[in-house]
């Protein structure tokens, strides 16, 4: 190559030398490129200044120049273009538990949320019981299918009335419990039927299924027994999905009239109640209302329970308690996902629950959730005096907000962002078309209760 050569001439040289090179790899100095080509240094530089523009080599100056990493273009690509059509139509609606506005940024005062603020969480018993756990020389080991013994024993105790740990199993948490029992109870294209409003996860959880949620009405009390009788004659449902006590979003606690008249529905028609007493331990003081299971005594309640809720979102230990052919259906189910829980999880859920700190913390964290509830209450009603608070709750983590007709809740939701607060939007939690629009409020998400009293000032503002 003659010095006559232009920088364009050298620069395609060298790009076929790169492709013979791997990302990483050192080319040859400007001296020896020089030399080689038989080009002046000038046209050398121009020539490199082209490639690096180019993205094909990277200069790092005192050590040389190298091959740059290599950008895909679009004929590299894989195309999985013929996966559309393999997959049909069985796509996983997670529009119910995913937040339509995407995570929240850093710094926002979160007011939507299911988990403890890590300053209500029993953080230092958690650790020291995950390492006592660890230190185990059974550690490893696999664990029983059902869950150990003693922790199945626990869980029973938990629930009380005439269960045994027998009928008890351990699962990943309050969600899977959930996702495991609509698929051993009922097939797809089944209804299931689902107060409304409701949680989230359970939609989700029974989509997911191919089931169909079904919406029953409740008021004040709970789900409303007259209209559930008709919803099982309408739909041929086999399935109850309810949270009797500190209802998720609501609050609500079902009457003690409606108990009985919920199972005597349920059983008259062939069909199971799941029961999801997530807050069985999130009461803020008052005596919490005994589970449904208590009053059942032919298996047709299925029992949900967690540890998650007044523990920590990553303490992903739950139960479900069933008696009868029901109970094998969902072991089958469980087996068949994932086997059995790891063992040093349930553990060092053994230690926790069984130590007597976890007593002093569950009396402290009713405190808390006490104040916070008030708190957020007070401060809602002083700033926004136009929003309606539907009860103030007895246990639980949320407060359930009307708004006045004709809001849009995710406008509100989305505005509410821009003032730097996180609210959940209502329309999330109903299974049909609600009725008018609502916010859901966390009170147990923040760092303080001076915290929510800032939210709630912002939110004044939108």
């Amino acid at each position: 190559m003659s010095d006559s050569s232009t920088s364009a001439d050298l620069a395609a040289t060298l790009r076929e030398l790169i492709g013979r090179l791997s990302p990483g790899d050192r080319l040859p100095s400007s001296r020896d490129l020089t030399a080689r080509y038989r080009v002046s240094p000038v046209t050398v530089a121009r020539a490199m200044a082209l490639l690096a523009a180019e993205g094909a080599i990277l200069t790092r100056p005192g050590s040389g120049t190298y091959v740059a990493p290599r950008t895909r273009n679009a004929s590299d690509l894989a195309d999985t273009g013929w996966q559309t059509v393999a997959l049909t139509d069985r796509a996983v609606d997670t529009r119910a538990v995913v937040d339509a506005l995407g995570p929240a940024p850093a710094g926002m005062i979160a007011l939507d949320g299911g988990y403890l603020d890590r300053s209500l969480q029993p953080t230092k018993a958690l650790s020291a019981a995950l390492a006592r756990a660890a230190r185990r020389p059974d550690a490893w080991d696999r664990a029983p299918a059902s869950g150990l013994p003693e922790l199945r024993a626990a869980f029973a105790g938990i629930a009380r009335g005439a269960v045994t740990a027998e009928d008890v199993l351990i699962t990943s948490g309050g969600q899977s419990a959930l996702s495991m029992t609509f698929r051993a109870i009922a097939g797809p294209g089944s209804p299931v039927l689902v107060e409304s409003p409701t949680y989230p996860g359970a939609l989700a959880a029974a989509r997911a299924a191919g089931l169909r949620p079904t919406p029953v009405p409740t008021d004040l009390d709970g789900v409303r027994p007259d209209l559930l009788a008709d919803a099982f004659a309408m739909t041929g449902a086999r399935v109850l999905y309810c949270q009797p006590t500190y209802h998720n979003p609501t609050g609500a606690v079902l009457a003690p009239e409606r108990r009985s008249q919920v199972i005597d529905v349920a059983r008259a028609y062939g069909a199971f109640v799941v029961e999801d007493d997530f807050a069985r331990s999130l009461g803020h003081g008052a005596a919490v209302p005994r589970p449904l299971l208590t009053d059942d005594r032919d298996g047709t309640v299925v029992y949900l329970t967690s540890l998650t809720k007044p523990a920590a979102p990553s303490l992903r230990i739950g139960a479900v308690i069933a008696r009868g052919p029901v109970m094998e259906r969902i072991r089958a189910v469980r087996l068949v996902d994932d086997f059995f829980v790891a063992r040093p999880l349930q553990e060092a859920a053994l230690d926790v629950i069984g130590s007597p700190s976890w007593d002093r913390h569950l009396r402290a964290l009713a405190s808390s959730l006490r104040e916070r509830s008030q708190a957020l209450a007070t401060a809602i009603a002083r700033e926004r005096p136009d929003w309606t608070i539907t009860r103030q709750p007895a246990g639980g983590l949320h407060l359930w907000v009307e708004l006045p007709p004709g809001t849009d809740d995710a406008r509100v939701a989305a505005t509410a962002r821009e003032h730097g607060v996180s609210v959940g939007a209502g329309r999330r939690f109903f299974a049909a078309e609600p009725p008018g629009a609502y916010l859901r409020l966390a009170f147990a998400a923040t760092v303080d209760a001076a915290e929510l009293t800032v939210a709630a000032r912002r939110l004044a503002l939108i």
